[in-house]
């Protein structure tokens, strides 16, 4: 069934909905284990709450039948007619997922489909006290809300109508009705009497003046300063004696300072004129679509060719004023470029949001007890990086809980604690953003990795014998590779391993693992801050230029070729007494070429990919240089080794490799 909607609100309501499902994801695990935190408490009120108001007001009723059910066993909780526990949550999760379900058929326009009858049903048990535990204390709500006057101004009138005279009687539902806010504002805008301290109908607080038929923005502020210094001050009891309001237009001094007892005195209202100055002078926030900041990278990136090809230019023209124009334009260029990728920029927290939920159901399937750290989650990156780790990493946490952590009776008979820990942290490197996920869980074991190598015939005895431990712990990433003799349906430490190191290498990063045998295990990845532009060294083989990316290049020299070895048939250079294969890419790349045409002298490049370390052969070395990557044409789209084409500082076009797709297309398995 499609959605016919009123297109804007409707992009506005998922915008606005669809943060707050975010949030409520981590803000549904912390209260689990922060049961007694009033502020996060009341933070899930609202939140259900918000949703609940949008879809009503665009008539989404599935989504109002869950938000409504789910905002009343949250209003409960505050009431302390029960306590937050697994078994509750254990509900309240699946009705989050529901939630997003519905989200989903939203944005792909379609009405979403009617509540589940069991989740409704089990909302409705929790309300009614079916096995529910012994009622909690009330859960005090913070006196310091500010955020939330107009809120309590609402919920006041229909919890507590004797605080407004001549009010209507709140009914037993939970939302207001139009006569009752009508009479409210009527109250408000007339006689002004309202008492924000709970049980003290006497309490009362005097409105500015009115001056026309509607309320002006000065005696609303007023009207709130009012309301926010009549709050009961921590300690306050609740039979309070009344106290009088200075009035707002005159702000007088208390002539007598109140008793320790009494409700504290409320600071004097800030002229007019002093809240305009002090007032935002508009919104310090756009919101805009992806698709231009997209383009905008892009022209960015054709300005950065440019600068390029000045910059070449500029040096076969011995003239000062044009060597100073062009690195002018180098600096605004530069700027320019970190500001537009900033503005693509995103919190890596958008990934790790989904984490404690990911943590806490698995424990629980796997009656596990783990703790969840993170750490950096304000670290920023491109936005398309965000989307693209999301998988890789949810993939390696949930290996980290399944395969690393040991069960706690397990634990503690190793004298460690019963609860495992599992550690998700960010920070940036230079040009590079770290991630990595650790655990303290019982670790690998090289021998055993080495037999498990052998016996799935990925290499022989010897082979597997001359693996130093760090290279152990690599093989899994190997295709089929698995520690793991029963696979679940959850994970297991190798299975799918080499599809993220793939995915990871797509995006021109690395990952590299540690492991402590009975101590833990611990994964690293690197990526670049962006995909858009990617810093290359630039080589020549023949008559063409390549581009090697840089993330991928450790080290380069020039070598006497006639003094490599042979080992098992493959050339080596030996650097830092590591022999590591030697291969001439022009024999690869370059039509025609062959040992034959070898010299006796060039320049080699070594590249790394996880840990491995291989030569790199190249005719000549052109230097470093920013490139833009542009698809290939459909001729030699999906050669393998060719990741795509730039055009460089002279004008020419340049193919850049794929050092992964090279080595897996022509170098020697070993």
């Amino acid at each position: 069934m499609s959605f016919d909607a009123d297109d804007e609100i409707l992009q506005d309501f998922l915008v606005e909905a669809g943060e707050i499902l975010e949030q409520l994801g981590g803000q549904l695990v912390d209260l689990e284990q922060s049961s007694g935190d009033s502020d996060l408490l009341n933070a899930v009120f609202r939140g259900f709450h918000t949703i609940k108001g949008g879809a009503s007001f665009l008539s989404l009723e599935p989504l109002v039948q869950l938000c409504h059910r789910a905002e009343d066993v949250f209003n409960a909780l505050r009431n302390g007619e029960r306590s937050v526990d697994a078994q509750l949550m254990d509900i309240i999760l699946p009705v989050l997922d529901s939630l997003n379900d519905m989200f989903d058929r939203l944005k792909a326009g379609e009405y979403p489909p009617d509540a589940d009858p069991a989740q409704l049903q089990a909302l409705d048990a929790l309300l009614q006290g079916d096995s529910a535990p012994a009622a909690a204390e009330p859960v005090a709500v913070s006196a310091d809300a500010a955020d939330d006057e107009f809120e309590a101004i609402l919920e006041a009138a229909q919890d507590k109508p004797a605080a407004v005279a001549d009010t209507p009687a709140a009914t037993s539902s939970d939302e207001i009705s139009d006569d009752e806010f009508e009479a409210l504002l009527d109250e408000l805008h007339g006689k002004g009497q309202f008492s924000a301290v709970p049980d003290a109908p006497e309490a009362k607080v005097e409105a500015p003046k009115p001056t026309g038929d509607m309320i002006s923005d000065d005696e609303f502020e007023a009207l709130l300063d009012e309301l926010h210094g009549q709050k009961a001050a921590p300690g306050a009891k609740p039979d309070a004696p009344e106290v009088a309001a200075a009035e707002p237009a005159a702000a007088k001094p208390a002539e007598k300072a109140p008793p320790p007892e009494a409700v504290a005195e409320k600071p004097a209202a800030k002229p007019a004129a002093a809240r305009e100055a002090a007032a935002p002078q508009g919104e310090t926030t756009v919101r805009v679509d992806t698709k231009r900041l997209d383009d905008i990278m892009n022209l960015v990136g054709e300005l950065v060719l440019v600068r390029n090809r000045l910059s070449t230019l500029q040096s076969t023209v011995e003239n000062e004023h044009v060597s100073s124009a062009v690195a002018n334009l180098d600096v605004v260029t530069a700027d320019l470029q970190n500001a537009v990728m900033k503005t693509r920029m995103q919190p890596i927290k958008k990934v790790f949001g989904r984490f404690p939920r990911v943590v806490r159901d698995l424990a629980r399937a796997l009656n596990k007890e783990i703790v969840l750290e993170m750490e950096g989650e304000d670290t920023d990156l491109d936005k398309n990086l965000v989307e693209a780790l999301a998988d890789p990493l949810v993939h390696l946490v949930r290996n980290a809980v399944d395969h690393g952590i040991e069960m706690p009776d397990a634990r503690e008979t190793a004298g460690k604690s019963r609860a495992g820990t599992v550690l998700l942290k960010a920070s940036q490197e230079g040009d590079h953003i770290e991630l990595t996920i650790a655990d303290d869980g019982g670790g690998m074991d090289p021998d055993k990795l080495r037999g498990i190598a052998v016996s799935k015939g990925l290499m022989d005895t010897d082979a597997a014998g001359r693996l130093s431990d760090h290279e152990c712990y690599n093989l899994i990433f190997a295709p089929g590779f698995s520690t793991k003799e029963q696979i679940s349906d959850i994970s297991g430490r190798g299975v799918g391993m080499d599809v993220v190191k793939t995915r990871i290498v797509q995006l021109n990063g690395s990952v590299e693992i540690d492991s402590k045998l009975g101590e833990g295990s611990s994964l690293v990845i690197k990526v670049p801050l962006t995909l858009a532009i990617m810093p290359t060294l630039m080589v020549v083989l023949g008559e063409q230029a390549f581009a090697l990316p840089l993330v991928n290049v450790c080290e380069i020299f020039d070598l006497d070729l006639s003094k490599t070895n042979i080992v098992d048939g493959q050339q080596v250079v030996v650097v830092r007494d590591k022999p590591l294969p030697l291969y001439y890419l022009s024999e690869w790349l370059v039509e025609g070429r062959s040992r034959a045409d070898r010299k006796t002298n060039g320049h080699v490049v070594i590249v790394g990919v996880g840990t491995q370390r291989v030569g790199f052969v190249v005719d000549e070395l052109l230097g470093q240089e920013e490139v833009v990557i542009k698809p290939l044409g459909k001729m030699i789209q999906g050669t393998d080794g060719l990741a795509g084409a730039t055009i460089t500082g002279d004008g020419n076009i340049a193919l850049i490799l794929d050092v992964p797709g090279l080595l897996k297309a022509y170098a020697r398995k070993y």
